[in-house]
């Protein structure tokens, strides 16, 4: 049986400084969690995030692939950095 997968973009707004962090997971509740308690991805350590954007993905595999395409595109994640309050 395959598991769904989903890419995910966070946000977070510390005085002037945006920034976005693209991950994947099978649990986006699970992991945005982690990121908040400091136990996610070294980049994501000491700041509070907000889940700006996901999509599911039948496969592990496929969400994975995705993430890659997302990290790439400085474009779409200005754009959801721009949603920031």
């Amino acid at each position: 049986m395959k598991t769904a997968g989903y890419v995910y973009v966070l946000g977070s707004l510390q005085g002037a400084d945006r920034r976005t962090y693209v991950g994947w997971s099978i649990d986006i509740d699970a992991r945005l969690a982690l990121h908040n308690a400091g136990m996610g991805a070294r980049s994501t350590r000491g700041r509070h995030w907000v889940l700006l954007y996901a999509e599911r993905y039948p496969t592990r595999r496929e969400a994975m692939s995705r993430e890659i395409l997302l990290k790439r595109d400085r474009r779409f994640r200005a754009a959801l950095a721009s949603l920031l309050l």
